[in-house]
């Protein structure tokens, strides 16, 4: 089915990525970052001076002792980070110059499509591959003992600058075929394979034994909620499982070959990355990325972020792969102030909202260099019909906004929160003129409601 959703908001940034695929240098070092792996409580596995094996369990989940965090590569384990309450923040592995790794069981392509839900489940959840499948309400982790209404597989990325899903999945197509076979096991109704009407390549279009959909306009049509409320709406007691078809690659090579995958592919753009820079690369599991980022930024002051613009999360500039990391933005950490700059008639300003010349003029439309400068403080919150414009979704943003503010859980349930994510609140953000951070309010309603209970 084709979908067009009208409602939304194209950022225009610059500093798009190619979708050509850079094989960037082994790295020295690789890492894990067990905060990354929302509820898992901690169950230390491994000492300063250990040696590993790719593939070797570092970390344990003591709620479900099945779950396990594994080494990415080889080698001797240098550094534990623990940080607040003594919770570990990051655990770094000197690689080995021999890569030794683990085995897992092995499947064929046509061994994969017979397979029981139960080994699918025991191997993933056993590696931790399990993290990189989540589930509404909530966006935790895939509950392998929950069988979900369907599952959503995410082939889009209109948020800037998202890995290209055509140029992962056509450096391999086998291993993508496999993990949507492998997704067809966990449930009992569809797998629903969503792409971008415009830019959906060949190797998507002959995926098999999945329902495709076709999605164009502006972001958040590329939203998981957004597929899900067009295709499939949630009910208030339906669980809906959903992963980026990036990551399925990795499900696929994880069965295929029987050991942690050793590489994942992640796009590099944003104003700050030198043109010649831009691209797609293929990066060690976990691997460094302060060589990277060294070679392709350009001097200016830097915000490195894991995801994109909108909804990304800042890390150092010496910081290592993350397990589902498949974006890194860089803009500019912008702190200028420009006086009475709302007087000016705004030739070189950015805005949403017609108010600035460079807005309606045609001749002034380009690709901006945005920064982090929000252009002014956290006020009161008014009614402007701003979050209407760019929300697709049939929710009252500003009253649900309102309600979780207030505490009334009850009214933000009725409201339609379970069926969201943070995420699709991001363009609420963006508009604001109240300068109000929706995200965290809507994150902030979901976990009280998490803890609660529905």
């Amino acid at each position: 089915m084709d979908f067009k959703i009208k409602k939304g908001f194209d950022i225009a940034l610059a500093g798009k990525p190619d979708v050509d695929i850079v094989n960037i240098k082994s790295s020295a070092t690789v890492a894990i970052y067990p905060l990354e792996f929302r509820g898992l409580r901690q169950r230390l596995k491994v000492a300063e001076g250990d040696i590993v094996q790719r593939g070797s369990e570092l970390m344990e989940d003591k709620g479900n002792v099945d779950f396990k965090l594994r080494a990415p590569a080889a080698g001797k384990v240098i550094s534990i980070v623990r940080g607040a309450r003594r919770f570990v923040e990051k655990i770094v592995i000197e690689v080995a110059t021999v890569d030794k790794a683990e085995e897992f069981q092995k499947f064929s392509e046509a061994g994969i499509k017979g397979l029981d839900r139960k080994v699918i489940l025991d191997q993933l959840t056993t590696t931790g591959f399990l993290a990189l499948i989540r589930q509404r309400p909530f966006s935790n982790m895939a509950d392998a003992t929950v069988t979900p209404k369907s599952i959503f597989v995410n082939a889009m990325n209109t948020g800037p600058f998202q890995a290209d899903a055509e140029a992962v999945v056509v450096d391999d197509p086998e291993a993508f075929q496999a993990g949507l076979d492998l997704l067809t096991k966990l449930s009992n109704g569809p797998v629903h394979l969503c792409m971008d009407a415009n830019e959906s390549g060949q190797t998507l279009l002959a995926a098999k034994n999945v329902e495709t959909h076709t999605f164009r306009g502006p972001h958040p049509s590329g939203n998981t909620t957004v597929h899900i409320s067009r295709i499939a709406p949630m009910g208030i007691h339906d669980v809906v499982w959903f992963v980026k078809a990036v990551d399925v690659v990795l499900l696929g090579r994880l069965f295929l070959d029987g050991t942690i995958p050793t590489s994942r592919i992640v796009s590099l753009g944003g104003p700050l990355v030198k043109e010649e820079a831009r691209h797609h690369y293929r990066i060690h599991a976990g691997g460094e990325l302060g060589g990277l980022l060294k070679e392709s930024l350009t001097d200016e002051a830097a915000r490195v972020l894991d995801g994109d613009i909108l909804s990304g999360v800042a890390i150092e500039e010496d910081a290592h792969l993350r397990f589902g990391q498949s974006a890194i933005t860089v803009i500019k950490e912008d702190k200028e102030r420009n006086f009475i700059g709302w007087t000016m008639p705004g030739f070189n300003q950015y805005s949403f909202m017609r108010l600035v010349a460079s807005s309606f003029l045609p001749f002034l439309r380009k690709r901006w260099s945005l920064g982090t400068n929000m252009h002014g403080e956290e006020r009161a919150m008014v009614l402007t019909g701003h979050y209407d414009k760019v929300m697709p979704l049939d929710i009252m943003t500003d009253f649900l906004i309102r309600a979780v503010l207030a505490g009334d859980t009850d009214e933000a349930i009725s409201l339609g929160i379970l069926e969201t994510d943070p995420e699709d609140f991001a363009l609420c953000d963006f508009v604001c003129p109240s300068k109000i951070e929706v995200q965290d309010i809507i994150q902030k309603g979901l976990q009280d409601i998490e803890e609660e209970g529905v």
